[in-house]
């Protein structure tokens, strides 16, 4: 490999992990209140609310039907408005972030809801608030499936933002499709394809072993 190509490789990666931990941090902070809204306005919930779980489960379903090259290209407008720009690593942030979000919402609420009801409604009996139940009962009883959950969202990510290189957001997608596909050089294509696996399998094994960490049933 050549130290020009080295560099760009190199650029593509810092990108692209730029991309990932940016609207993955977003996908968690924005993402795991939307999830426990959506149990406790649950039916049974600790704060049932038919009106507000419907609501929001609307709107996380539609976000979440959309191919993420539509909603990427739909929030050109937005994107430009927020960064300033439709190109370049911050301007795909946007829609990473968007379109992780309710991503990481349902799959917060799979393990949210995994938690003990027996628990739960102990707690409530001492006489628990409904602010105490969640940090003292929910968030952490489902703790190893929320991270594992964040753990696939960031990984979904990656091949997201390779995707997003498609329209010139930078990264290894963008290096993939500018130099493997248009100039027809194989060997970066499979350099690529190599970085994001490895990229892909640091990740999963640095989750596995956080999530083994906090897992108290192990």
């Amino acid at each position: 490999m050549s130290p020009v190509m080295l560099d760009l490789l190199l650029n593509a990666v810092e990108e692209t992990l730029l991309m990932t931990a940016v609207s993955g941090l977003f996908s968690l902070v924005a993402g795991l209140p939307l999830g426990l809204i959506l149990v406790m306005s649950s039916p049974g919930g600790i704060a049932e609310n038919h009106w507000v779980n419907r609501s929001l489960g609307l709107i996380i379903n539609g976000f979440r039907s959309l191919p993420f090259i539509i909603l990427l290209v739909a929030l050109i407008p937005v994107t430009r408005f927020l960064v300033g720009t439709s190109l370049g690593t911050w301007a795909a942030i946007v829609p990473l972030s968007i379109t992780a979000t309710p991503y990481f919402a349902r799959v917060a609420e799979v393990s949210l809801r995994d938690v003990d009801r027996g628990l739960i409604d102990a707690v409530r009996a001492m006489g628990a608030s409904k602010l105490r139940i969640v940090w003292d009962v929910l968030i952490p009883e489902a703790l190893p499936g929320i991270l594992s959950g964040f753990i696939v969202t960031l990984v979904a990510l990656i091949g997201a933002s390779a995707m997003a290189g498609a329209i010139g957001a930078g990264g290894l997608g963008d290096l993939a499709i500018r130099y493997g596909y248009q100039r027809f050089e194989t060997v970066v294509m499979v350099e690529v394809i190599v970085v994001l696996i490895v990229i892909v399998c640091g990740i999963q094994w640095l989750g596995d072993r956080l999530v083994a960490r906090v897992d108290k049933r192990h």
